[in-house]
């Protein structure tokens, strides 16, 4: 072989290495590139119960961080399906395939026994890289009382999820006022800011009871610090429950709330500290459950919730008006299914994390799935 036959072997070589850099990444992936130009929606099951000895599973929270590391998170209700002041334990597994696999589940914080169990996690990733997962602890909602409180904590991880910081508990600025006797935050995700001059502000929604009744309100609770120091809003919505939050493409922030009949909503336009108006989106009077409200771009957003007035067909709604209304629901499980959560994924395609209830026992399954399979099944 004579030399220019050498060097341009040579150059074949170095060019095929370069190219084989990265090959992990979605976007260098022509095989992804071609399932993203068909509609595809894949599942599965992450838990069932009996799963690694725990009786069942609820309350998923899904987030993509900035790396494309993909967290799971939930109860493990290690002894029955019912709510804290059960012993609870929160866990979490991880993705780095867009949730092609999965760690072994990986303990956030265990419950040591009734009145000491932990649960209803909600995850957010701060400015810095921090994740921070807030959660209640101790006594049940409707338990508490100022003398023997339901309790908001959080944990911070600076691994990303790879392991969790010392417990923080911030319950005295959630509800530490008169008039209530407890609070939680919502499961699911948080929020964290990315324009104007909040940016980097991270928020969770809060139900707050009221003392005396059954009857809760929603505040929000912020920090402009990555978490280290919290605020409370002013009342976002009176009468409300579990409730979500997204930031609009101008900046303001919409809270969506769980409540019997159409869900409420209201819009805030100084980063969450104060609130208009209240109202109500009569296209969507579906049960009264948690669900995800999650931007797919400037133009969409896309609501989790079940499409039915009873605790099954989780569906997910979509809106070109910036949440002013929803349309063309498109059903992720329509038996029996109750809570779920969402996250955008680097490839821009949806991953979903949900409760289904088949047997009557709740399963968590993940779900990934594209817009055009979305459109898809709108347009049938």
């Amino acid at each position: 072989m004579d030399v220019k036959k050498l060097f341009m072997l040579a150059v074949v070589v170095v060019l095929a290495a370069f190219a084989g850099c990265g090959t992990k990444s979605v976007a260098h992936n022509p095989s992804a590139r071609k399932e993203h130009d068909k509609p595809f929606c894949t599942m599965q099951r992450l838990y069932a119960p009996g799963d690694y000895g725990s009786a069942n599973w609820r309350i998923p929270a899904l987030l993509c961080l900035d790396d494309g590391t993909l967290l799971a998170v939930n109860d493990k209700r290690k002894y029955n399906e019912t709510d804290l002041p059960q012993d609870i334990d929160i866990v979490v597994r991880r993705s780095s395939d867009l949730g092609a696999t999965w760690t072994e589940p990986e303990t956030i914080i265990a419950g040591t026994g009734v009145g000491r169990g932990y649960g209803d996690p909600a995850i957010v990733q701060c400015a810095n890289g921090d994740v921070l997962c807030a959660f209640a602890g101790h006594n049940g909602y409707f338990q508490s009382t100022p003398e023997n409180p339901i309790c908001v904590f959080y944990k911070r991880s600076t691994d990303r999820g790879q392991t969790w910081g010392d417990t923080v508990n911030i319950t005295p600025i959630v509800w530490g006022q008169s008039g209530y006797r407890g609070a939680f935050v919502a499961s699911g995700n948080g929020l964290c800011l990315k324009h104007g001059s909040h940016a980097g502000r991270i928020l969770f929604a809060a139900a707050v009871l009221r003392e005396g009744e059954y009857v809760s309100d929603n505040y929000v609770v912020y920090s402009d610090d990555n978490g280290y120091t919290w605020q409370r809003s002013e009342m976002a919505f009176r009468g409300g429950d579990e409730a979500k939050l997204v930031e609009l493409a101008d900046g303001r922030i919409l809270i969506s709330v769980r409540r019997s009949g159409a869900r409420g909503c209201n819009i805030s336009s100084d980063g969450g500290h104060s609130w208009r108006t209240q109202g109500t989106w009569p296209e969507m009077t579906v049960n009264a459950c948690n669900g995800e409200m999650l931007r797919i771009d400037d133009t969409t957003l896309l609501h989790s919730i079940p499409n039915s007035t009873e605790r099954r067909n989780v569906s997910v709604f979509t809106s070109n008006d910036e949440g002013t209304s929803w349309h063309s629901p498109v059903s992720l499980f329509e038996g029996p299914s109750v809570y779920s959560s969402m996250t955008l994924l680097p490839d821009g395609t949806i991953g979903a994390y949900i409760e289904r209830n088949p047997g009557g026992a709740c399963e968590l399954w993940y779900y990934r799935f594209n817009m055009l399979w979305l459109k898809q099944q709108q347009d049938k």
